[in-house]
Parts: structure tokens; C-alpha cells; sequence
């Protein structure tokens, strides 16, 4: 699951991303604002982690600024702001949940993961299509009983056409979900992955098979 953090403390940012990242989770980080805004305008995100202490506004400003342009993307308020009433102001510009500094890593993992259960972003905990099935909780991918091992960014791939199964999924949507903005990739970067998640997939026999859509993107469709 891709998500954007804003947070201007660089040390404390980095040891997130890294405590994240073994739990599934690809972070973007913006540092201000402004670098947010960027972000966001262009990003596919599951969920926003926010901090409210950024160097160039305060943190709620840009969530007002985020809820005025009807984006809808979960956002979790992380600060060291912990009386009643600053919960109750952050809930009331739009704040999906709140997470008081300091925190524990693994309530920062579930927390995101509850917000999108309510919202419809996870059903249960596991994806499925044909025969195949995607814990979202271990990150283990199963055909009947035998597990498929998939690299990081082949899982985030899967992830990503299981919860658009039936839809296309756009190329550039895809760059962005496996490289971030800005992330540096050859031109053929996306398509490389598609074919060796697809070979494996079929060599599975997984029943679940990944078309190209010429022109626009990629679409898993799931066979009986």
C-alpha cells in the first residue's frame, strides 16, 4: 500500500519509512506543504500520514486545503499535540484519525489499515481472483495451498490490479504506485514487472491473468 507521509523532521521520517516498509507499505515523504500539494496532485495514494508542525504552514491549513479540493483520501494527523481539544479540532477539519507522538510502529501500521476497512478500501483481510488469494495483513500470496514468492514491488503490483480486478489500471498510476514521484525508471520499467508477475501467475496456474490494454494500462481479470 502506497502512502504519502508529510513530515519535516527528516530523522524521524526516515526511521518511519523504514519501520513501514517491512509491513508493506511504500511511503512517498514531503517535507512541506507545498512539496504535499505537489504530491498529491499527482500521486495515488491509499492514505495520508500528516504532522501538523511543517515549516512553511501549520498542518491543519493544508488539511482544510486537501478536504476544500473534495479529496476523500484517508488522512491521519501524527502529532505531539495530544490535548482533547486539538484531537477534536483536527477530527473536525477532516482528520480521519489521530496519532499521538510518540507512538508504537505497530498501532501506526493498523490504524490506516482500519480507517480504509470502513471506508470500503479493504474487504476483510484478503484478496482473491480465480484461485489465487492475497493476505493483506502477511503479504503472503497463495495458489490453493502452495505460496508464490513475488518480490516487493511484484507484490505491490498484484495489490494494486487485485483491488481494480475488472477495471484498467493506468500505466502512469502503476509508475507511480511502484516508484513514487520522481523515482527513476527506465521506460520499459513497468512492463518489465508486468511480464514476470504474469509469468508467474500463469505458471501458477493461478487463474488469474493480467492483460495489456493497448494505449491505457493493465487489467487483472479473474477466471473461474
Amino acid at each position: 500500500m502506497r502512502v504519502l507521509l508529510i513530515e519535516d523532521d527528516r530523522e524521524l521520517a526516515q526511521a518511519l519509512i523504514a519501520a513501514l516498509a517491512p509491513r508493506g507499505f511504500a511511503v512517498d515523504l514531503a517535507r512541506s506543504g507545498d512539496e504535499a500539494d505537489a504530491y498529491l496532485q499527482h500521486g495515488d495514494y491509499a492514505a495520508v500520514l500528516l504532522d501538523l508542525g511543517l515549516p512553511d504552514e501549520d498542518g491543519l491549513t493544508l488539511l482544510r486545503r486537501i478536504r476544500a479540493r473534495s479529496d476523500t483520501r484517508p488522512v491521519l494527523i501524527l502529532t505531539a499535540r495530544g490535548t482533547i481539544d486539538a484531537r477534536i479540532r483536527g477530527l473536525n477539519e477532516g482528520a480521519d484519525d489521530y496519532v499521538v507522538k510518540p507512538f508504537d510502529v505497530d498501532e501506526l501500521h493498523a490504524r490506516p489499515l482500519a480507517v480504509l476497512r470502513r471506508q470500503g478500501g479493504y474487504i476483510g483481510r484478503s484478496l482473491t481472483c480465480g484461485r489465487l488469494s492475497f493476505d493483506l495483513e502477511t503479504r503472503l500470496v497463495r495458489v490453493a495451498d502452495a505460496a508464490i514468492a513475488l518480490s516487493v514491488r511484484e507484490t505491490e503490483l498484484l495489490e494494486l490490479l487485485l483491488r481494480r480486478a475488472g477495471n484498467v489500471v493506468p500505466k502512469r498510476i502503476a509508475e507511480d504506485h511502484l516508484f513514487g514521484l520522481g523515482g527513476e525508471l527506465g521506460s520499459n520499467a513497468v512492463e518489465v514487472y508486468v511480464h514476470r508477475l504474469r509469468k508467474k501467475l500463469d505458471d501458477a496456474d493461478s487463474g488469474a491473468r493480467i492483460e495489456t490494454v493497448r494505449g491505457l494500462g493493465y487489467m487483472i481479470v479473474c477466471k473461474p
